[in-house]
């Protein structure tokens, strides 16, 4: 099988990549990833010699190259986004572009080249939050970030690829992922790296939020799966049996690394802030799925591999325009 992988650099999309040449070695890969802020090579240098598998710096929204790299192709797998809520609230324009006109450039070349099959990687949060229950792939979207609601519409437009043309398109939706290489703006990198380094864990309004999380390496087996066995034109929800608040996590990062909660500190609590996000992922576990990962064995072993990587994250922190500058610009402090 012939794979074109998009967004490929980036945190579930190299995990993904590492997953499938590891179960499939004779599988061919091609990575197209633009090397954007969050895109990083490092994520997959133990892949960089691998005789299947290539890597292509380029934008999805280049419908030469993307037509082009298609060629040939099996299977496209869709990871390229924007996707830190926060940039969204501030800088939208790029989520529209990337999330929504990428996804209809790579949905349009691979009715063209006769694409087998095209899963596009969502996201729970087009959903919107829940106070009770968990959301079914049948119920009612609604997104209340400029991010979620790109990846909505992206979603929403693959599918209709399958309703008008008749595409092979499966979509999937995954609750919060975490695990190692994630880009250090998001919730757990974010508070270990900044707990390693005895600064604030800027935690939003009361920390009551609750996420659900699954380790990468549990969503990767669900794609994974799908790419075989989804049915096409279908969505299917990968999600945890943990749920737990954002402030317990933050705590539980604490503990792991032996440091002190007075590091919390409580900040003005983003606009349209999703109270609780919950998935029912029943569908999914009927083909055969289940997560095989311990949160909070996973969590520790995932503080510990950011604290053996220093110089992973240290070249990122020095870089211009990461989530400190961000979170500089909207509360003013120091983090």
């Amino acid at each position: 099988m012939r794979i074109l992988v998009t967004g490929g650099a980036g945190f579930i999309g190299s995990n993904f990549i590492r997953h499938i040449l590891k179960r499939y070695p004779s599988y061919k890969i091609i990575n197209l990833d633009k090397l954007t802020y969050a895109g990083n090579l490092e994520n997959l240098k133990n892949v960089h010699s691998h005789p299947n598998y290539k890597f292509v710096k380029g934008d999805i929204c280049s419908p030469t190259l993307v037509r082009k790299l298609m060629s040939g192709c099996d299977c496209v797998v869709n990871f390229a986004a924007e996707s830190h809520v926060d940039r969204s609230i501030l800088e939208p324009d790029a989520f529209i572009k990337t999330n929504f006109l990428g996804t209809h450039i790579l949905l349009e070349a691979a009715r063209e080249n006769g694409i087998k099959r095209f899963l596009q990687i969502g996201t729970d949060e087009v959903y919107g939050s829940i106070n009770n229950g968990s959301f079914k792939e049948t119920d009612m979207l609604m997104p209340s970030s400029p991010y979620s609601s790109s990846k909505a519409s992206a979603d929403l437009l693959a599918l209709s690829y399958h309703t008008t043309y008749g595409m092979n398109v499966i979509v999937t939706r995954s609750t919060n992922n975490f695990g190692p290489y994630q880009y250090p703006e998001k919730f757990i990198p974010l508070f270990v790296i900044n707990a390693i380094e005895g600064k604030e864990l800027p935690l939003y309004g009361d920390g009551l939020n609750v996420r659900s999380w699954i380790h990468v390496e549990d969503n990767c087996r669900g794609i994974s799966l799908l790419m075989k066995m989804g049915k096409p034109g279908e969505i299917y929800n990968i999600g945890s049996s943990t749920e737990m608040a954002n402030i317990d996590v933050a705590r539980l990062i604490l503990k792991f690394l032996k440091a002190d909660e007075s590091l919390i500190r409580f900040v003005k609590d983003r606009p349209g802030h999703d109270r609780r996000y919950s998935v029912n992922s029943e569908k999914i576990r009927l083909l055969g799925w289940k997560e095989l990962s311990d949160f909070k064995k996973m969590l520790e072993k995932t503080v510990k591999w950011y604290s053996d990587n220093h110089s992973w994250w240290i070249r990122i922190r020095r870089k211009k325009d990461t989530y400190q500058n961000y979170y500089k610009r909207q509360y003013g402090g120091k983090i």
